[in-house]
C-alpha cells in the first residue's frame, strides 16, 4: 500500500498547494489589493483555476486512485488513509463532471462580479450589478445540470453541505419556523432594553486591539493567522499553520467589529484545530459550510453574547472604552448585546430573527433557480419578503438585494442554507460540550476556554472533512440534527432577559 498511496498524496499535495495559492489571491483581492488591479485578478484567478481543474481531473489522478483504491479493504475504513481515499474520489468524481472551459469563465465571471458587486453596493444601484447576477443565475443553473439531480439546487447545496438536499432542508427550516415565530412575537411585547450606549465614538484602533485581544483568548493562534480589515468579515486558509481573518469596523458601532471578530475567529480556529496528519490534503478543511457555521456562531453567540464571558471580558472592555461606558454595568452590556429587533442586515441581526433572514435567502434563491424569480425581479421579491417575515422595509439596494457577497461572487444556491443548518448545530454541541463539562459556564466566566476548545478539537476540528456533518453530529452528540436543542437555548436565554412567559 506504501507505493500508490504516497503516489496519491504527492498528486494531491500539489493540488492542495495550489489552491492555497488561489485562496492568497482572493485574500490579497479582499484586504489589500490596490482597485486598479481589478481587471487582472480576474485573469489570474481564472488561470490558475484552470491548472487545478485540469490536475484534479487528470487521467494520472484516477489512475493513482485506483491503485489506492484496491487496497481500500486493508485499510481501517475511520483511518486517515481510507478517508483520504474516499473524499478524494468524491472530490474527483464531482471535478470530471465539470469542463475546464466552465471552471475558467466562472473563475474570471466571479472576479468581474465581485467588483461589479462592490461599485453597485457603494453606488446603492441593484441595476449596475443586475447583468453579472443574471449571468450567475445562469452559469448556476450549467453548474447544476452537471449533476442530475430531483431539484436544480441539489447539486449546489450537496456542494456546500453534503448529504442535504432542498427535501431534507425544507422540513428542518418549517420546523424552525414554527418555533420561532410565537418567540419572536412574545419578544415583540416586552420592553425593549436600553442600548444607546453602543453607539457613540468608538476609534478603529481600539476596537481592533480589543477584538484582536479577546480572539486569543479564546484560542485564535496568531502566531499561525492575522486579523485584517475588509468590505465583507471572512476567514481563510492556506494551511493549518496558516489560517487568516478579516473583520469590519464601524466607528459608530461597539458591537460590529466585536462579534464580527469572534464569529471569524470561531471559523479560524476549526481550520487551526484540524489534525497535523491531514495537513496538505483534501482532508484539511471543514467537513461542511454547515459545521463550519456551527462553530462561528458558537463562539459569536453562544460564548460571547453569554453572560459568563462579559464575567471575564468586563474589565477588557471597560479598560479599552473608559468614557463610553461610564456608569454603565455588566449586565445593563448583556442585556443590550442581546436585544431582538428585527432589521434590514442579515450579519447585524440578532440570534433570534437571524434565521429569519436566511431562510428568506434560501426561499429567493431557490426561486431564482428554477425560475418562479427574475433577476429584475429580485429588490421587489426582497423588500416583500422581509417586510412580511420582519416587519422592516430596505431603505435602497445596498441594505436590500445588495447587502450579502455571496451571489455575486460565487453561485447562486447552496450559499445560505449552511448558516440555519450551523446554528442548529451550534447549540447541540454546546449542548454535549456542557453535559461533558458541567462546569463549563464558571470557566467561561473565569476566562478559560480549553475544557470548550478542546471539546470542539477532539469531537469536530482534528477530523477535518474525514466524516460527514451527519456522522459528526451523531458521534458528538449521540443523535441526527433537531431544532429542539436550538429553540430551548433560545427560550431558556431570553425567557429572562424579557420576562416572558409560556413563550
Amino acid at each position: 500500500m506504501t507505493a500508490p498511496l504516497t503516489a496519491l498524496k504527492a498528486a494531491l499535495s500539489e493540488i492542495h498547494a495550489l489552491e492555497g495559492a488561489s485562496h492568497l489571491l482572493v485574500w490579497d483581492q479582499h484586504t489589500h489589493m490596490p482597485p486598479g488591479g481589478e481587471g487582472a485578478r480576474g485573469g489570474h484567478l481564472a488561470a490558475l483555476k484552470n491548472v487545478i481543474h485540469q490536475r484534479a481531473t487528470s487521467p494520472e489522478l484516477g489512475r493513482l486512485l485506483e491503485a489506492a483504491e484496491r487496497h481500500l479493504p486493508e485499510l481501517d475504513p475511520d483511518g486517515d488513509d481510507s478517508c483520504l481515499i474516499r473524499v478524494a474520489r468524491r472530490d474527483f468524481e464531482r471535478q470530471t463532471r465539470i469542463p475546464s472551459d466552465y471552471v475558467g469563465r466562472f473563475a474570471e465571471h466571479s472576479a468581474d462580479g465581485f467588483a461589479a458587486w462592490s461599485r453597485a453596493r457603494e453606488a446603492n444601484d441593484f441595476q449596475l450589478v443586475r447583468p453579472f447576477l443574471e449571468r450567475t443565475v445562469d452559469l448556476s443553473r450549467e453548474y447544476s445540470g452537471f449533476f442530475p439531480a430531483a431539484h436544480v439546487a441539489d447539486p449546489l447545496i450537496d456542494h456546500s453541505d453534503p448529504g442535504w438536499t432542498v427535501a431534507t432542508i425544507t422540513p428542518l427550516f418549517s420546523a424552525l419556523r414554527e418555533g420561532l415565530v410565537p418567540l419572536v412575537a412574545a419578544i415583540g411585547e416586552r420592553p425593549q432594553p436600553e442600548c444607546g450606549f453602543l453607539f457613540g465614538d468608538f476609534p478603529e484602533r481600539q476596537q481592533m486591539a480589543l477584538s484582536l485581544k479577546l480572539a486569543e483568548r479564546i484560542g485564535y493562534d496568531t502566531a499561525r493567522g492575522r486579523l485584517d480589515l475588509s468590505l465583507h468579515p471572512f476567514s481563510i486558509s492556506f494551511a493549518v499553520d496558516d489560517v487568516r481573518i478579516t473583520t469590519r469596523v464601524k466607528t459608530d458601532d461597539l458591537t460590529e467589529c466585536l462579534f464580527s471578530t469572534l464569529h471569524e475567529a470561531g471559523h479560524g480556529m476549526y481550520e487551526q484545530g484540524i489534525g497535523a496528519a491531514l495537513d496538505g490534503t483534501p482532508l484539511a478543511s471543514g467537513a461542511s459550510s454547515g459545521v463550519h457555521e456551527s462553530q462561528s456562531r458558537l463562539w459569536e453567540n453562544l460564548v460571547g453574547r453569554s453572560r459568563p464571558f462579559w464575567d471575564f471580558a468586563w474589565d477588557e472592555l471597560t479598560t479599552a472604552f473608559p468614557a463610553q461606558l461610564s456608569g454603565v454595568g455588566a449586565d445593563e452590556f448583556h442585556r443590550a448585546i442581546n436585544r431582538v429587533q428585527p432589521s434590514l442586515i442579515r450579519t447585524d441581526a440578532d440570534e433570534v430573527t437571524y434565521n429569519l433572514h436566511v431562510m428568506m435567502r434560501f426561499d429567493l434563491e431557490i426561486a431564482l433557480l428554477d425560475g418562479s424569480l427574475k433577476v429584475s425581479d429580485l429588490p421587489r421579491a426582497w423588500a416583500e419578503r422581509i417586510q412580511s417575515d420582519l416587519g422592516v422595509s430596505p431603505t435602497g439596494d445596498a441594505d436590500g438585494a445588495l447587502q450579502d457577497v455571496h451571489w455575486f461572487c460565487d453561485h447562486v444556491g447552496g450559499a445560505f442554507q449552511g448558516y440555519t443548518l450551523g446554528n442548529l448545530m451550534s447549540a447541540q454541541f454546546f449542548a454535549a460540550a456542557q453535559a461533558a463539562h458541567p462546569n463549563l459556564a464558571e470557566r467561561i466566566a473565569e476566562g478559560d476556554f480549553a475544557p470548550l476548545l478542546g471539546w470542539l478539537r477532539e469531537h469536530l476540528h482534528r477530523h477535518g472533512r474525514k466524516f460527514d456533518d451527519h456522522r459528526l453530529i451523531r458521534d458528538a452528540t449521540g443523535g441526527d440534527l433537531a431544532v429542539t436543542p436550538f429553540l430551548d437555548y433560545l427560550r431558556a436565554k431570553y425567557t429572562p432577559l424579557y420576562g416572558l412567559s409560556g413563550a
